[in-house]
């Protein structure tokens, strides 16, 4: 089955986000739960692997909202990663009610720095913005219904 998904990078705290995002979205993680990069087949890449490295995150996911999966790694330059953080990437949730929406954005907010808080805006949707405490950026967008 085809299926799109986010998949994030983080600099040794993918564990501490994901048990966050499971806070806020609830359910399970999926594809067998937790793998770490201890986990590998030792191979010639990985057979000198720090035993810190060995403890990281190599693959978590959980399902979100509408059947989309957020995934997650953590990212040591001990395995060739080079992770830069920045903000041209949102993930943009559409929730079925105002208070799915509200419940959403603060639960994700907790800790973090609201850019735009949730309020009505032009296009006809209840919105807002925010950086959570993992550098994670989220629009949270509820499509108000029109009454004629």
């Amino acid at each position: 089955m085809a299926r799109t998904s986010i998949y994030l990078n983080f600099s040794g705290n993918t564990e501490e986000a994901f048990l966050f995002y499971k806070s806020v979205f609830g359910g399970d993680f999926g594809n067998d739960g937790i793998a770490r990069f201890g986990d590998m087949i030792p191979d010639e890449k990985t057979q000198h692997m720090s035993e810190a490295v060995k403890r990281m995150i190599l693959h978590v996911e959980i399902e979100i909202t509408g059947g989309l999966i957020l995934m997650g790694t953590d990212a040591p330059e001990e395995m060739g990663f080079s992770l830069k953080q920045g903000n041209n990437v949102n993930i943009n949730l559409e929730p079925d009610t105002k208070e799915e929406a509200e419940r959403l954005f603060h639960g994700l907010a907790d800790g973090g720095v609201i850019l735009q808080p949730m309020q009505e805006m032009f296009w006809g949707a209840y919105y807002g913005h925010l950086q959570d405490k993992f550098g994670v950026y989220w629009m949270v967008n509820y499509a108000i219904q029109s009454i004629s």
